[in-house]
């Protein structure tokens, strides 16, 4: 004769789907949640592109040995914009540098600094190329340009940033400022025109 079997243990075990179901609700609903805030956050903050443009440049000195070593000091005006009007900018360290066909000629640290929202900021930046040995084909085609009056220059800019807004700092990150072509004029009476400059963040 069977035996009625049991019921108790098949009704107290849990149930395993849905707990999983609930898991997953309450993980979907605190995306949601987060997205929601993000999206209010940029509402409110309206975060805005800086900007950057090389407004002045300048040669002076310059000098290409027959041995294919350069001297020459570069100066450069950078305007830098910052067109928001809750964020600020903590620009904790900051390098400068002049490339010519992909070789750099000369780099330089530009002092930390703080940008508010709504600022422009110029930065007067000095770099000097000491006796820098050039290769390949960069001699001939530097005193070709030298001839010519003019010279095509890139301008590279590493920055560690953080973002202020209110009483929150973000963490730090990097931001690439990359200005090419820079038309440079060796000669002072023709006026330079502006370069804009891409940003990486």
């Amino acid at each position: 004769m069977a035996l009625p079997q049991s019921q108790g243990h098949a009704a107290a075990r849990p149930r395993r789907p849905g707990l999983i179901r609930y898991i997953s609700i309450a993980i979907l609903a605190l995306i949601v949640l987060a997205g929601i805030a993000v999206l209010i956050i940029w509402l409110v903050v309206k975060p805005r592109r800086f900007e950057y443009s090389v407004e002045d440049a300048s040669i002076h000195n310059f000098n290409l040995t027959d041995a294919n070593h350069l001297y020459a000091n570069f100066d450069f005006n950078i305007r830098a914009y910052n067109p928001n009007s809750r964020v600020s900018i903590y620009y904790d360290t900051v390098e400068m540098s002049v490339v010519y066909e992909d070789q750099t000629l000369a780099t330089n640290a530009i002092q930390p600094f703080f940008q508010s929202h709504l600022n422009v900021t110029n930065l007067q930046v000095k770099l000097t190329a000491k006796t820098v040995a050039l290769y390949g084909s960069l001699p001939k085609d530097l005193k070709l340009e030298r001839r010519s009056g003019d010279i095509e220059l890139d301008v590279w800019i590493k920055a560690r940033i953080r973002f202020k807004v209110g009483l929150w700092k973000s963490r730090d990150r990097t931001m690439k400022i990359f200005c090419s072509p820079v038309l440079v004029h060796f000669s002072r009476s023709k006026n330079f025109e502006r370069t804009f400059c891409g940003v990486e963040l």
